[in-house]
């Protein structure tokens, strides 16, 4: 199952990172891998509330440009692979190599939104949120900014 999973990601890092692959698989695979940590974040704490969900929802569809179905179809294709992840490092290194750094920034911003979602942040929300944010080579100073953003608008 391990192999299995290793083997899905490096094929959509490999596929992503091919100069021929077109814009829509990059995008397909950046949204994906947002979402699973996004999904990540969520469950962090061991309880997965439907605020947090609906708030997901609602930013995947204003961030990504998409319909409700559309991303209720990304929340659920996220999901199976957040079940699954071994490692946030095939995830993050995707984004990472694919993402200028305010597109990082981005993520890392709705990550904390994700993290607040249920009107607290959980130490092992906050703990996932700033691993993810290292790996995403996002300044520590930036991260704290965008946590208080998030914070404020609880």
């Amino acid at each position: 199952m391990i192999r299995r999973l290793y083997v899905q990601v490096v094929e959509s890092i490999s596929v992503t990172a091919a100069p021929e692959s077109d814009g829509a698989d990059r995008e397909v695979a950046l949204r994906l891998a947002t979402a699973v940590l996004m999904i990540d974040v969520a469950r962090a704490d061991h309880v997965f509330e439907e605020s947090e969900f609906d708030s997901m929802l609602r930013l995947i569809e204003s961030h990504f440009e998409l319909s409700s179905e559309q991303a209720a179809a990304l929340v659920n294709a996220a999901g199976e692979k957040a079940d699954d992840m071994v490692s946030l490092f095939e995830f993050t290194q995707l984004l990472h190599k694919q993402l200028n750094e305010t597109e990082k920034a981005r993520i890392v911003s709705l990550l904390w939104q994700v993290a607040y979602a249920d009107g607290r942040l959980d130490k092992y929300e906050d703990a996932l949120v700033l691993k993810i944010s290292d790996l995403l080579y996002v300044s520590r100073g930036r991260v704290m900014r965008l946590k208080h953003d998030a914070q404020q608008n609880v």
